[in-house]
């Protein structure tokens, strides 16, 4: 359980890496990232930063590493606007949970378009008295 102060910390960073990213980042190139949540250590040290980026899969693949390279940049730019006494060190990782929520929200649409037939209920024999 996060305390009050983690996750006043948790929701800044949040804020902050999404901002650097877009600043830094031009969206025809590596898509659209967006910061899904932040899975910040105990200690404030470190923070596994869990990401989406809509686009196509050569954009996906360009925005994670592009991610990748400029780790220590988008750490600068968030210990510039947010005052800690350590910045934490950050980690991204891919959170396909949006696209996995997408997909079946489009798989509940499709059944109340089309709904399956109805199983044929078993013939059940009458009862001997």
């Amino acid at each position: 359980m996060l305390t009050v102060r983690q996750e006043r910390v948790r929701e800044l960073l949040k804020r902050e890496i999404g901002e650097a990213i877009r600043r830094e980042f031009d969206v025809s190139q590596v898509g659209l990232i967006n910061v899904n949540d932040i899975d910040l250590a105990g200690d404030l040290k470190s923070a596994v930063v869990f990401i989406s980026i809509f686009g196509n899969a050569d954009q996906k693949k360009r925005g994670i590493a592009r991610l990748s390279e400029h780790r220590i940049r988008i750490q600068s730019l968030v210990a510039s606007a947010v005052v800690l006494k350590f910045t934490p060190v950050l980690r991204f990782v891919m959170d396909e949970s949006v696209v996995r929520g997408n997909r079946v929200m489009q798989i509940i649409e499709e059944l109340e378009k089309n709904p399956p037939a109805a199983p044929a209920a078993p013939a059940v024999p009458p009862e001997k008295p």
